[in-house]
């Protein structure tokens, strides 16, 4: 894990994010790349049409770098080379952009962790990038002093399809020699018996040279509340899933489940695109 991005808009949760963000680099002698992204109303527009003049832009551009070099000396970044970047696009395009353009191996993002999408950092900046990354996102939504995950929860339908990401996720966990519980949901909508779900973990599990895990199978009324339900009774650290794109998470999920999660679960989760 090579570099790190950081997208932030200044805040707290930003912060918290960050925190995160240097305890990983430092574990693996990371780079860290800070983004702010500087979204002006009608940017290519001249004043005539209400667009910003040259002068407020470039005075945004300086209060932003003035901004960012306050947040590279922060004293948890001791030791970690950080590289700031100060972007004028679209949040979505602008994260994309600089995650190809620097190679970067991991996403981190800060999330008020509460409801609704219009709550994540920087409006539903969070949940598209999550949605839509080719790289994994880690998305934390509190501060978390000592960032040591000892029990990583990966919930899944184990299909084919996701065994890619799960190497992925793998590559993830080994850093941190964390226990890895894989949970599938059964739900009244989503039942399958107990016999074809465990089939399905144990030839899943067979193709991966795994030591230190368990398997579950976890009943509830809905998967959003599986998840964090059996999350919560095994103290994990931190969620990790798969993302379908532009349709969802993996298609064990339905509609609306993968935001739901993301803003409700108090943890911290990682996603993996299939």
């Amino acid at each position: 894990m090579k570099r790190i991005l950081l997208p932030t808009d200044f805040s707290e949760h930003a912060e918290d994010a960050l925190k995160v963000a240097a305890q990983i680099a430092k574990r693996n002698d990371s780079e860290i790349i800070i983004l702010h992204m500087l979204e002006l109303p009608h940017q290519m527009n001249d004043a005539i049409t209400g667009g910003a003049s040259i002068p407020e832009t470039m005075l945004f551009m300086k209060k932003a770098n003035e901004m960012l070099d306050e947040v590279s000396a922060r004293p948890y970044l001791d030791g970690v080379p950080v590289t700031e970047i100060v972007k004028m696009d679209k949040p979505i395009h602008g994260i994309a952009q600089v995650s190809k353009d620097y190679e970067i191996d991991l996403i981190v993002m800060g999330s008020h962790g509460s409801s609704g999408v219009e709550e994540l950092l920087i409006g539903s900046t969070t949940e598209k990038v999550v949605r839509n990354s080719e790289i994994p996102v880690l998305v934390v939504k509190k501060d978390i002093s000592n960032f040591n995950p000892e029990n990583i929860v990966f919930a899944s339908d184990f299909s084919d399809e996701t065994k890619k990401p799960f190497e992925k996720f793998l590559n993830f966990t080994k850093f941190f020699d964390s226990k890895i519980h894989l949970v599938t949901i059964c739900t009244p909508n989503s039942f399958k018996p107990t016999h074809t779900s465990e089939k399905a973990m144990n030839e899943f599990v067979a193709e991966f040279n795994l030591t230190n895990y368990s398997t579950h199978i976890y009943n509830d009324t809905n998967i959003e509340k599986g998840i964090i339900n059996f999350s919560n009774s095994i103290n994990a650290d931190i969620i990790g899933m798969c993302t379908h794109g532009r349709t969802g998470f993996a298609h064990f999920f339905n509609g609306s489940i993968s935001e739901g999660l993301v803003n409700h679960a108090i943890k911290p989760v990682i996603t993996f695109k299939i």
